[in-house]
């Protein structure tokens, strides 16, 4: 019997109004992304808008066993961005997940 594998997937797009530089953002979202990974095992990572200084895309994905506990963990995720993320505010959020 083949094993169930689910992927859980989040693209989260953040406005950073107070950013006036790259430097500010990536210690903003470095910082984020950084507790991201450590308080809920996630693979987590900057991917989009790299050169504006006050937008980022991030992608978050998780692995489980389990679909539902995939889609609990992006939304505990996301829950703790909006949380946590030091002036930034989510404009944008996607998720998808992928059962093999």
């Amino acid at each position: 019997m083949a094993a169930k594998l689910a992927l859980g997937i989040a693209r989260v797009v953040l406005h950073l109004p107070d950013s006036g530089s790259l430097k500010s953002k990536r210690q903003v979202v470095s910082g984020l992304l950084r507790r991201v990974r450590a308080e809920f095992q996630v693979s987590a990572a900057e991917v989009g808008e790299l050169d504006r200084w006050q937008l980022a895309e991030l992608a978050i994905a998780t692995v489980s066993n389990n679909g539902r506990h995939a889609e609990e963990v992006l939304a505990a995720v996301l829950t703790y961005i909006e949380a946590h993320s030091d002036g930034a505010r989510v404009t944008d959020v996607s998720t998808e997940l992928v059962r093999l």
